[in-house]
């Protein structure tokens, strides 16, 4: 067996099940379990997902911008994180990039992205 298959069957125990495919351009609702001493809480972040990097199925990653007031807000998540409760997809808009960062130097009407409706 060679090292890439070996990897690859040690990933696959470790893979969350029943993760949808998150892509550029999508709304999303991240829950996240933030432990805080003996404390556990749901944390929620909502924001566009501006970057997917991915080099094996375990090392999927999302980048979340949100906008809070005048300030941007970026979180960067490991899909198949133990930590990641659910991935809630709430809208999509039409995007022709793997990245569009470009829009964290935009703002009010020039920031707008046209949305996909589902049928």
């Amino acid at each position: 067996m060679s090292n890439s298959a070996l990897i690859k069957t040690i990933q696959e125990g470790f893979l969350q099940e029943g993760r949808e495919q998150i892509k550029t351009g999508m709304e999303i609702e991240v829950h996240q379990i933030i432990k805080e001493g003996s404390k556990e809480r749901i944390q929620k972040f909502k924001g566009l997902v501006i970057k997917t990097a991915w080099k094996s199925a375990l090392e999927n990653t999302i980048t979340v911008r949100r906008k809070i007031g005048a300030f941007g807000v970026e979180k960067v998540f490991a899909i198949h994180s133990p930590t990641i409760k659910q991935i809630d997809i709430i809208r999509q808009f039409k995007v022709r990039r793997k990245s569009i960062k470009f829009i964290r130097n935009l703002t009010g009407k020039a920031a707008r992205l046209k949305e996909v409706k589902k049928a």
